[in-house]
């Protein structure tokens, strides 16, 4: 095994819907609440927000293709075993003998609290390798839907040379699907303003959080961010429990998401980009995108951990075909998707 080579690359390369690119690690999960210094076990995870995209397309019936790098070790046979067992496409997945696979630990709290901790041992990681000689560009361009993240961006510079040769202007270039996923503690040079406003600029379909504009460019709202990314003809600013508004061509239209019993708040922002592009691929109208993004995301919102079961096809499609009434009273708790609704309302079983 080659530290180049891509593991077990498939001769004859198919064309899936979805190709996403990133770096995935291995999660350690506290066993009870507290500081990282109190806990004393931790479960095994998995997290990445490129392959929780793919695994919950590929849960919904996508063929979908993860393409990453992961060390030749116990957590990165982890890695691959796991995100396969979604169905996902893992043939592209290279092996590093001489770098590791990245882990890292986390608390039980609400990541956006002060209180939360994580500690990340990427540094040098497997992934953080990816470059254009490293990775099989064929596997990665063989898709109808190519998924990046300012994550990879910010691994190193080789990474980010790979993105740029990803999203340069080619024929034949599949659309290509960008979530800024803005990580600060991974910029250490401040670059990351002017890099992912390129980045973003030169997609085709752009995912970024109302805050996360705000935080690091200064744009105050969904119109000033518009403004600042006039080129991607598909903008999809999200706004937490307000919802999401996207602007696609000349229109503009806003949704509101359902209201959710939140169980952790985590894999969200994965999951509402992996609904959005199924709608997506399956050439639903705007707003149907929209209420496919929130019904993934509320998935993710009432279940632990970063990745969870989606609701089938049919039941996702039924709830985003309500009247805007009975949208507006949807109602979504634990166990939701496991059971298809009989009224308008779904509530906590």
């Amino acid at each position: 095994m080659t530290a180049t080579g891509p593991r077990n690359a498939p001769d004859v390369i198919d064309v899936v819907d979805v190709v996403a690119l990133g770096e995935s690690m291995v999660t350690f999960l506290p066993s009870r609440p507290g500081r990282l210094a109190d806990v004393p076990s931790f479960e095994r995870a998995i997290g990445g927000a490129e392959s929780n995209v793919v695994c919950a397309l590929a849960a919904a019936g996508h063929p979908a293709r993860w393409v990453s790098r992961v060390g030749a070790d116990g957590f990165g046979d982890h890695l691959v075993e796991t995100v396969g067992a979604y169905g996902v496409d893992v043939a592209s997945v290279s092996r590093d003998p001489a770098r590791p696979t990245g882990v890292y630990f986390r608390t039980a709290g609400d990541r956006s609290t002060d209180a939360h901790e994580v500690a990340y041992y990427r540094a040098g990681s497997a992934a953080s390798a990816m470059s254009v000689d490293t990775v099989p560009l064929d596997a990665v361009r063989a898709a109808r839907v190519l998924h990046l993240t300012g994550i990879t961006a910010a691994l190193s510079a080789d990474c980010l040379r790979l993105l740029r040769t990803l999203m340069a202007p080619r024929p034949g270039r599949p659309l290509v699907s960008f979530d800024v996923n803005h990580r600060p503690r991974l910029w250490t040079d401040g670059n990351s303003p002017q890099v992912l406003l390129e980045l973003a600029r030169g997609a085709d379909l752009v995912f970024v959080g109302e805050d996360e504009a705000a935080e690091v460019w200064g744009l105050d709202g969904v119109d000033a961010v518009r403004t600042a990314f006039p080129d991607p003809e598909v903008l999809v600013v999200k706004q937490g429990a307000r919802g999401a508004t996207v602007f696609d061509r000349g229109t503009a239209l806003h949704m509101p998401a359902p209201r959710v019993d939140v169980v952790a708040a985590v894999g969200a922002g994965d999951a509402f980009a992996a609904g959005f592009l199924s709608a997506t691929l399956r050439g639903l109208p705007v707003r149907d995108r929209l209420r496919h993004g929130h019904l993934m995301a509320a998935a993710a919102l009432t279940a632990p951990g970063d990745l969870a079961v989606p609701p089938s096809r049919d039941h996702a499609d039924r709830l985003a075909a309500l009247d805007d009434t009975a949208w507006g009273r949807l109602r979504l708790g634990p166990g939701w998707t496991q059971a298809a609704p009989a009224t308008e309302e779904v509530r906590t079983p």
